[in-house]
C-alpha cells in the first residue's frame, strides 16, 4: 500500500478559526479565535487521506498582515519545504488578503512541493460552515501528485485556483474566490481534477527566493476616482515609497489634472505603475498614456494589490524600467 502524504498545516488565523456568538452569526463573530489543533479536530476525516501535521505560527486577521509576516511565514514554509519527509504544505488563512500571501508564495518558494492556502467566508461555529469542507478539500489537493509544480494554489468552494489569478470578490458570498480566466481545476468527491495550468513563471523558474530576502521596499496604492486630488498623489509620493501603484480608471486612463503629479514622482526616483480598478482586462502600454515618454509601466492583467508584491520584488532586485516592465510580462 502506497504510504500517505505528510502534509503539514501551518496556522495564521482567520475566519476559518473565528467563533460567533450564536450558529446563525456568519458576518458577525470573534476572528483568530481556534488554534489549528482545535480546528483540525472538527474533521477527523483528513486521516484517511494523509498523514497531517501542524503548528500554529500566528493567530491574526489577514488584514494585519505585513511584509514581516509575509517573510516569517514565506521562510518557515521554505525550510519545510527542504525537508524530504514533507510533501506538501497547507495554510489556513483570512481571507481578506489571502490572494496576496498566496502570490507571494508563488513568486518567492523554490520548490515544486503542492503549497495551498486556504480560508473560510463563515466560521466554524455557524450553520453551513464552509472552513471544513474547504480545509479537507485543500489537504487533498496538497496530497495529490497531479498538484505538483503548479504553484501556490487557493482552494475555496470546491475549485483550485492560481495564486496569479485569484482574488476575493464578495465580503460574505461562499463563492467569492473569482479567477479572471477560471479555476485551475475542481474537487469532485474527494478527487482533485485538473482542467488548465499556470502559464506565466511561478515558484522554481521565478528570478526570486525567500530564504534570500531579508527586506522588501515599500510600494503604495492610489485608487483613483471622480475629482480626485493630485495632493492624495502627492503624499503617497513623498511618503518614501519607492513605487507607486496607480489603479487608474478604464484601461488605466489618469486624469489630465494629476499627471503632472505621477511625472513628479517619477523624477524623484518613484516607479509609477498604470493599473485599473475594474478588478479584469488587460492595461495596454502606450495606449491611454505615452508610457514611453514619461517613464512608467503597466500591469498587464494584474490587479493593484498583487501589481505592488510583484513591484516590491523586482525592486529589490534593483531592476531599471525596460526590465520592471519585463517582469509585469513575465509573471
Amino acid at each position: 500500500m502506497k504510504e500517505k502524504a505528510h502534509i503539514v498545516v501551518i496556522g495564521t488565523g482567520g475566519t476559518i478559526a473565528g467563533r460567533g456568538a450564536s450558529s446563525v452569526n456568519t458576518s458577525a463573530y470573534a476572528c483568530s479565535v481556534l488554534s489549528i489543533d482545535e480546528v483540525l479536530s472538527g474533521i477527523p476525516e483528513v486521516a484517511a487521506v494523509s498523514r497531517v501535521s501542524a503548528e500554529q505560527l500566528m493567530q491574526i486577521g489577514s488584514e494585519n498582515f505585513t511584509t514581516e509576516h509575509l517573510l516569517q511565514l514565506g521562510k518557515r514554509i521554505d525550510t519545510l519545504l527542504r525537508r524530504d519527509d514533507v510533501d506538501g504544505i497547507v495554510v489556513t488563512h483570512g481571507t481578506d488578503t489571502i490572494d496576496e500571501t498566496a502570490y507571494f508564495l508563488h513568486l518567492t518558494l523554490k520548490s515544486p512541493k503542492p503549497v495551498v492556502v486556504v480560508g473560510s467566508m463563515r466560521p466554524p461555529s455557524s450553520l453551513s460552515a464552509d472552513g471544513p469542507l474547504n480545509l479537507y478539500n485543500a489537504i487533498l489537493v496538497a496530497s495529490s501528485p497531479a498538484s505538483h509544480a503548479k504553484g501556490t494554489l487557493v482552494v475555496s468552494n470546491d475549485e483550485i485556483h492560481s495564486a496569479r489569478d485569484v482574488v476575493k470578490t464578495s465580503t460574505f458570498k461562499l463563492e467569492s474566490f473569482r479567477s479572471p480566466y477560471g479555476p485551475l481545476g475542481y474537487i469532485v468527491e474527494g478527487n482533485p481534477r485538473y482542467y488548465r495550468v499556470p502559464a506565466r513563471r511561478h515558484t522554481t523558474e521565478t528570478q526570486w527566493s525567500v530564504d534570500e530576502i531579508y527586506q522588501l521596499p515599500e510600494v503604495g496604492i492610489v485608487y483613483a476616482h471622480a475629482g480626485i486630488d493630485a495632493a492624495v498623489i502627492e503624499a503617497t509620493a513623498q511618503s518614501g515609497i519607492r513605487g507607486l501603484i496607480y489603479a487608474a480608471t478604464g484601461n488605466g486612463n489618469v486624469a489630465g489634472h494629476v499627471v503632472g503629479a505621477l511625472l513628479r514622482a517619477r523624477r524623484r526616483g518613484v516607479q509609477i505603475v498604470r493599473a485599473s480598478r475594474t478588478g479584469s482586462g488587460i492595461v495596454t502600454r502606450n495606449g491611454a498614456q505615452p508610457d514611453d515618454e514619461y517613464d512608467w509601466l503597466v500591469v498587464d492583467d494584474q490587479v493593484p494589490q498583487k501589481a505592488r508584491l510583484l513591484l516590491m520584488l523586482s525592486l529589490s532586485d534593483g531592476q531599471h524600467s525596460t526590465e520592471l516592465q519585463d517582469v509585469f510580462y513575465r509573471y
